[in-house]
């Protein structure tokens, strides 16, 4: 009798460290406490000193938009959160770029440059705070697998609000990239005409381990307490789609951008996912540009590379 109770014992106690490990993962990778209501006021791009040069021309372009005349919009996700988003008009009837930050990023911090360059080529905006940033709700991020849902709600928003002829690019960079990439992968209404993603990786899985791996931790035994920990926790899988196996089904235009420079997210993975991508498509890297730089280091040449890729 004594024995099953301390088989009982070490299988409870066995269980009891799976789902603290399991809460430990998830709270480390998915969970975005909010400690701000609105984090619009974040500051302008990472700490470090990768991103020092930049931050001053980042603060100048977050301020631009700022300034800027926008309409407001809030849409409902499927799991019932309010997402917000900023419109930013080019020209009445200009396509319409809907763009989608990175991971534990915002609007402002990451696509500071987004309207500006957009207008470059002429192409209205619209900025979505993804879910847990800026003025949209949520704890939870997902690594682009419900953030994709997210980005076809924002499409049909589009239709509505501009009517059926609008034409629609999705951008995305870092997570961003994952999040329209995956979208895209999808059944799309013709209004979707192309697709940019900027320093995307090929899945959670890959880059989650990639992570571990920099934190000098074992990634292949982790992973499956951390993908469990989505699973009990945040309720998704991470594993559900991958950006990679997408790009096999997308039908539109796609450009890949990637810093050859990049540390964060290998550029070798935006090769893969190019490498994998079924439509019209062509990868651009950007010589020394770290993760989510390539802008801010080569400007004209991200604007003259699209122009050609969309236009010519």
């Amino acid at each position: 009798m004594k024995f099953l109770i301390w088989i009982f014992i070490a299988v409870l106690a066995l269980i009891t460290l799976l789902l603290i490990g399991c809460g430990i993962c998830f709270y480390m990778a998915f969970y975005e406490p909010r400690t701000k209501k609105n984090q619009s006021a974040k500051a302008i791009l990472p700490p470090g000193d990768l991103y020092a040069p930049f931050r001053e021309v980042t603060r100048r372009w977050a301020e631009e938009i700022r300034a800027m005349d926008c309409e407001e919009f809030y849409i409902r996700s499927f799991d019932g959160l309010q997402l917000y988003g900023r419109y930013f008009e080019y020209e009445k009837g200009a396509p319409i770029e809907i763009m989608f930050h990175g991971y534990r990023g915002s609007a402002e911090r990451d696509l500071a440059g987004g309207v500006r360059r957009a207008f470059a080529v002429g192409h209205s905006v619209i900025l979505v705070d993804q879910r847990t940033s800026g003025k949209s709700e949520g704890r939870v991020i997902s690594f682009g697998i419900n953030e994709s849902r997210d980005c076809l709600a924002w499409v049909q928003k589009t239709i509505d609000r501009f009517g059926p002829d609008v034409k629609i690019i999705l951008t995305g960079i870092s997570m961003g990239a994952a999040t329209v990439l995956i979208a895209a992968g999808q059944p799309l209404p013709p209004n979707v005409v192309g697709v940019l993603a900027d320093c995307g990786y090929t899945s959670a899985k890959e880059i989650i381990q990639k992570t571990i791996r920099d934190m000098k931790l074992p990634a292949r035994p982790l992973y499956p307490l951390v993908r469990l920990g989505a699973r009990m926790f945040g309720r998704f899988d991470p594993d559900e789609f991958s950006p990679i196996e997408a790009v096999k089904n997308i039908k539109v235009p796609t450009i890949f951008f990637h810093g050859d420079a990049d540390d964060y997210v290998p550029a070798e993975m935006s090769q893969r996912n190019y490498d994998a991508c079924a439509s019209k498509k062509k990868i651009h890297f950007i010589q020394g540009a770290g993760h989510g730089l390539s802008y801010p280091v080569a400007s004209d040449e991200y604007v003259a590379v699209m122009k050609t890729f969309f236009y010519n």
